[in-house]
This record gives C-alpha cells, structure tokens and sequence, in this order.
C-alpha cells in the first residue's frame, strides 16, 4: 500500500464520527448495519465490452485483470468490511480520504478526482406505495482506467439490474469504466421520476386536506416536508457533478455517443432537481393556507363559544332575576309565619291583606326593575 493511506489507517481507531453523521440528529437512531457475511455481490472482467470472467473472490479478480491486457474489472460490493475496501485500496491505488468515505458512508453526493481516479458518491432513491415514504439510498463508486468498484450501504439502487442492462449493450461497455458510470447515472436519476411522482400524489392529498380542515394534516406537511427537504440533498448535488463530469470530456477523451448519454442525464437531473424546489415552494403554501385554516376554524369555535356563553348567561340572568322575585314574597311570608306571642301584625284585622299585598308589590317592583335591565 502506498504511504498516502498510511494516515488513513492511523485514523481510523478511535476517530470521531463522521460531521455527516453527527450533525444529523436521527444517526443515533439508527445504527451503522454491521457488514454482510457475502458482500462481494458480483465481479466481473470485461473484454471489449463481452464479460469473459466471473471471479468469486477479490484475488481471483485481480488475477484474471492482470492477465488479460486490455481488460476491465467491474467488482460489486454490499456493506463490505474495512478489510476488502483495504485490499482494492491497495490494489487499485485508492486515496485514503475516498476510502474513509466509502467506510464510514453517510456522504453527501459528490465528485472527487484524485489523479486518475474518481470517485463519485449518489444518493438513490425509492418511493415505497405501501407505506408512503421515501427510502434513501447510498453508493460509491471508484473508476480508474481499467475498474470500476460500486460500493453500495442500502438495498438501493438494484446494480444487477444496471449490470445486466450494461451487458447487453457491449458496445456502450466497449467505452470503458465512463459507460459503466454513465449506467449507474442513467438508473439513479431515472428512479427519481417515481419518487417524484409519489410526493406529487401525497402533496395533492395533503392539499386537499388542508382546504378541508382535517385534523393531523399539519403533521403530514411536517413529515412531507423532511422527505422533500432529504430528496433535495440527494438531486441538487447531483447538477453540479455532472457539470464537472462535462468539462472533462475534452481532457478525457470521452466518446461523442457516451457525451451524449450524459447530457441526457444531466436533463433529467434538472427536471427533478427542479420538481424538489416546486415541492417545497409548494408545501410551504400549503403550510401557511393551513394555518390560516386552523386560525378560521380556531375563531370559529370561540365564536360559537361565546355565542354559547352569552345564551348562558342570559338564562342566568332571567333564573336569578325569577329568584329574586319569588325570594321577596318567601320572606315577608316566611316573617309573618313565625310563632311568637309579641307581633303587632298578629292581631291586626287587616295583616293578611297588608301581607299579600306587600308580596305584590314587591314583586311587581323587582319585575319592573329587572325588565328595564333587560333580564327579563
């Protein structure tokens, strides 16, 4: 190995966690998957584009690549340990820095040139129907002049599908480790179309939930919201890179047809770069529209409240002002009713008229009175 990656190894025991992952506050939620047990999924050499070899282990791939001269190794690999990415380091004269990445992952979408190697990293993407959501995944690639090596850390994308399709096109492969990319391009971007499709279809339902007022339709914007917002991280790199892939065509000497290929790619790329920016212009409308609904149906309900409050109030009102009334004759009658030997009114002839009337007239008082209050 060479000593460029010397420091690598040095860093690796005891070395903080990555700003990528630290900074994103569910990575302690979610633990780095420990590597599979067969994680060399496929490797192959190609000859003019035709694949003459199937190597089942590292050493035998590097063997066969060295014994056919012009060839090309294309070695696929699936959550591998820190000891098989060492060894193609080593064997492929990998940078330190780009191997570190392709250990710890969770990168952002990149473009990196060290020397005759690039290094790429995508960020893939799947719409799952069932449970509505967005799945995230991540892949690295190494090219060099004779191999490509795809490091992926997520069931996404499907390279077999790509290699098979690369395969049956072998003049596309005949172009060498660009074509392979180029692939691998073509079938991340073109994944994008149905996730795109999906958000659309969730925003339209959220829309119309928003108008309507239904309840929990805040947190469905919210959650929208962080798929758009990671979908964003994954697309909007992905112009820039391939604006630099495009100003290397020229230096190296990349076929018209395969210039082609990727300008088409990068036309895709900017259409769902574009839809993610229209998805959160959007939702953040919906948010506000939102709002303003919850505030109507919010003024809405205290009105009613207050309109509930204030009829309250008025039978209060009338049942308290009855009381009274019908308070002023239990007491004159309650005062005339008591047993006690020394009352004038006792043996007063006209008592029981004084009483009665004086019950009327109270009360005929108190009615006036609360009718011109407006309690009755």
């Amino acid at each position: 190995m060479s000593d460029r990656r010397l420091p690598f190894r040095a860093r690796r025991h005891g070395t903080p966690e990555p700003p990528e992952r630290s900074m994103d506050p569910r990575a302690a939620d979610t633990p780095e998957p420990p590597p599979v047990e067969h994680s060399l999924i496929d490797t192959a050499i190609y000859v003019e584009g035709v694949r003459v070899a199937s190597p089942t282990t590292l050493a035998d791939t590097y063997r066969e690549l060295h014994a056919r001269p012009g060839a090309m190794a294309w070695i696929g690999l699936y959550r591998p340990s820190e000891s098989q990415l060492l060894s193609a380091a080593e064997e492929f004269d990998l940078h330190a820095l780009a191997v570190e990445d392709a250990i710890v992952a969770h990168q952002r979408p990149k473009l990196e040139r060290y020397g005759e190697t690039l290094f790429v990293v995508l960020r893939a993407a799947r719409y799952l129907d069932d449970v509505e959501e967005v799945d995230f995944g991540e892949l690295h690639v190494f090219l060099g002049r004779n191999f490509v090596v795809t490091v992926r850390h997520s069931e996404s994308p499907d390279l077999s599908a790509v290699r098979r399709w690369a395969e049956e096109r072998p003049e596309l492969l005949r172009q060498g480790p660009e074509a392979v990319l180029y692939a691998i391009l073509d079938s991340v971007v073109d994944a994008y179309a149905p996730v795109v499709g999906g958000l659309q279809n969730d925003i339209d339902e959220i829309e119309a939930e928003a108008f309507l007022g239904a309840p929990n339709v805040s947190r469905r914007i919210y959650e929208l919201s962080r798929e758009v917002i990671e979908f964003q991280r994954a697309t909007r790199p992905l112009l820039l890179m391939l604006a630099d892939l495009s100003t290397g065509f020229d230096k190296y000497h990349v076929d018209e047809e395969l210039r082609r290929y990727l300008r088409d790619v990068q036309d895709h790329a900017t259409i769902a770069v574009e839809r993610v920016v229209g998805f959160r212009q959007l939702l953040e409308g919906i948010m506000r529209v939102n709002a303003v609904v919850v505030t109507q149906a919010q003024n809405e309900e205290m009105k009613q409240l207050t309109a509930a409050s204030n009829a309250q109030n008025e039978e209060v009102k009338k049942i308290s002002a009855w009381a009274a009334i019908l308070f002023a004759p239990t007491l004159i009658g309650t005062v005339y009713g008591m047993n006690f030997d020394h009352m004038p009114e006792l043996h007063w002839a006209y008592g029981y008229p004084y009483a009665i009337g004086l019950m009327l007239v109270v009360c005929a008082v108190l009615y006036l009175i609360f009718k011109r209050r407006n309690w009755l």
